[in-house]
């Protein structure tokens, strides 16, 4: 079959999208594009396309799978948002890759598709069936239409090994009832496809939290997964089966999920770096297009457009695609540290969920609306989502977005806690600008103790208490293998947002006297010779990196500062560099209480934090006056941490 070249971008638009650029014409060529380019890996008979780069845990048989399946979704939706029309032949591959596939699956030759197992080193086909049935159910006319009976016989067959195989305790369930989906829409349900659907709703219903957040399984997991798995696969399945009941059971979760996470990306279009499984990168839009797709969303279509195309944007101007238009493994160009095992060279096409607006009729307001300002670039924004444990903070004057963490993490009820624990889930906070730093360096935004020389982690972490900006959670300090256990330990954490500040207090609890402790800032990508600005009074460490300046100031227990590097960098840079401040435990319940004052800024010359705010404690309350003449307490005494602002003074500090 001939080979396409790769198809050319557009004109920008800057009438229609101001912001942008980007028009419905854009993402078509960029999913041309990006097909094009991966189709040059397939096989000769297209059954799997073994894309460059080094294999995941699951072997390069699955990788080749995957390749295939992320793909084909692309495919789907490119052809299925144009009403059939496959100008470049990208679906005639597939439908020869499905035959060949299926024909003899198993089969140690150079295109069957591996079978479908237990999870496990087996498990990974059935993550791809559920890309592979809403393809084809998607396309059905122009795919399982066009096959004769004896290869439908053979396709669904293999994708009944997701229905009797037993999936990895989280989304993963999902992945069936995406297949069951399929196969009930072109009339092959039965009593095994209904339990699959069954099974995965009941699942999802116990797994929801509230304020629009689901749970990737058992535990506290809240990250990108809940739009493009949780809220995707249900209300998509509700969605293209007209089950209007399911729609507006689910719906209402996905629009209050929108109303908060749409403040979560950045004026420069990039997504919240939080959680696992980055390297799917504008994937993040994936919620955003299924509300306008559904008639379930708070935002109007200029301001979906302007967040569908910024995220698509931003990644397509910082090198997410190689040369020869591949998308790579890592963030911006590849990034190691963004991956974790089961990430092969075909992982990142779960980007091809990001297109799923391209269903929207070229009518739809969504593409012929004026873009508007992202949320982010609105006012400045304090939200409180106490369901997940997250508090969402974002200023307008520069459209950066952070999300401070009381509530996420990487760990189900039957796991022990270990050191040094997930940085992508175990960090304080998160940003649009800024990466945790590896697991190997020291953490960015982080309270640690020090004992027998080495620092405890934070894994699992439990809410305490919420305001409307404010959040507070608790956790047990973990120490590496052969380190201390204090078993009565705790360490209690509350973050406060105003403005671009962030008043951050921890208290310590069951903590022996004259332990150290330790306490990071934002981690700034910088070159090896930076050095940060010269410190100001107070302890304050201020570093200033490409697009951003980190700011810590000590405000009560803080006794040094320092600036530590981090050789390993972050997704945003090679290198960085972590404002800390480390104090001691002291012998008064005053001595178990720790403020600081944190700020994360894209503003160009950003004030300094010495004289926004001075803090004094008394027994476990903690005074802050703010520079306007507002005061905050802070109160960890019985029955957990409240806080109290007069705002009488002024509204925001200065």
């Amino acid at each position: 079959m001939p080979e396409h070249p790769l198809p050319t971008a557009p004109e920008e638009d800057r009438t229609l999208s101001p912001h942008t650029g980007c028009t419905r014409a854009h993402w078509e060529a960029t999913a041309d594009r990006m097909l094009a380019a991966a189709l040059r890996y397939a096989t000769p008979g297209q059954a799997l396309i073994d894309l460059p780069g080094p294999p995941s845990k699951s072997g390069v048989r699955s990788d080749g799978l995957e390749g295939f399946a992320r793909t084909f979704l692309l495919a789907a939706l490119r052809t299925a948002g144009a009403s059939g029309k496959d100008p470049h032949g990208f679906l005639e591959r597939y439908n020869s890759g499905i035959a060949r596939g299926t024909r003899t699956p198993g089969r140690g030759d150079a295109e069957s598709w591996p079978v479908i197992g237990h999870h496990g080193i087996h498990g990974q086909p059935m993550v791809e069936s559920a890309s592979v049935a809403l393809a084809l159910r998607l396309t059905t006319p122009w795919t399982w239409d066009t096959l004769p009976a004896a290869d439908q016989d053979r396709l669904e067959q293999w994708l009944r090994g997701a229905l009797r195989h037993t999936p990895a305790p989280n989304n993963w369930y999902l992945f069936p009832l995406t297949v069951a989906g399929f196969l009930e829409s072109v009339g092959r349900g039965d009593a095994e496809t209904r339990r699959g659907i069954e099974r995965g709703l009941d699942l999802l219903d116990g797994w929801y939290q509230g304020q629009g957040w689901y749970s990737d399984g058992d535990g506290r997991s809240f990250d990108h997964y809940n739009g493009w798995a949780l809220h995707l696969y249900p209300m998509l399945h509700a969605h293209l089966a007209g089950d209007r009941a399911l729609l507006d059971h689910l719906g209402p979760r996905l629009r209050e999920f929108l109303d908060g996470f749409a403040l979560l990306f950045d004026a420069s279009g990039a997504p919240i770096h939080h959680g696992r499984s980055l390297t799917y990168r504008f994937a993040a839009v994936a919620a955003v297009a299924l509300g306008a797709l559904t008639g379930r969303t708070p935002l109007a279509p200029g301001v979906t457009r302007r967040v569908l195309s910024g995220a698509l944007r931003h990644f397509l101007d910082r090198g997410a695609l190689t040369a020869d238009g591949v998308l790579s493994l890592g963030w911006y160009g590849p990034h190691e540290a963004t991956l974790q095992r089961y990430s092969g060279p075909g992982s990142p096409y779960w980007a091809s969920k990001g297109f799923l607006a391209l269903l929207l009729p070229p009518g739809d307001p969504v593409w012929t609306a004026t873009e508007e300002n992202a949320p982010a670039e609105g006012p400045d924004r304090t939200l409180a989502l106490p369901a997940p444990g997250l508090l969402i903070q974002t200023t307008g004057r520069d459209g950066l977005a952070r999300l401070h963490n009381h509530g996420s993490y990487k760990l189900d009820s039957r796991e022990p806690e270990r050191a040094p624990g997930n940085p992508l889930y175990a960090r304080l906070a998160y940003s649009t600008r800024t990466g945790p730093t590896s697991a190997a360096n020291t953490p960015d935004n982080h309270i640690a103790l020090q004992a027998r020389g080495t620092r405890s982690a934070r894994v699992r972490i439990t809410p305490l208490a919420a305001g409307p900006d404010w959040l507070a959670s608790w956790h047990r300090p973990v120490f590496p293998e052969g380190g201390p256990v204090l078993p009565s330990a705790r360490i209690e954490s509350l973050t406060l947002a105003r403005g671009r500040f962030e008043l951050r207090v921890h208290r310590t609890v069951g903590v022996p006297a004259g332990t150290p402790i330790h306490h990071s800032g934002w981690a700034v990508a910088a070159s090896p010779e930076a050095e940060p600005a010269e410190a100001e009074q107070l302890a304050e460490i201020r570093l200033d990196g490409p697009e951003v300046t980190s700011q810590l100031l000590g405000l009560h227990g803080w006794q040094t500062q320092r600036t530590v590097r981090a050789p390993q960098g972050t997704a945003y840079g090679p290198w960085a560099l972590v404002p800390e401040l480390t104090g001691t435990v002291g012998e008064t319940p005053a001595g178990t209480v720790f403020a600081a004052l944190a700020s994360l800024t894209g503003e160009p010359g950003a004030s300094r934090l010495a004289g926004q705010a001075t803090a004094e404690v008394s027994g476990l309350a903690v005074t802050v006056r703010w520079a306007d003449g507002a005061r905050t307490v802070v109160d960890f005494g019985d029955g957990g941490p409240t806080v109290t602002t007069d705002r009488a003074a002024a509204e925001g500090p200065a």
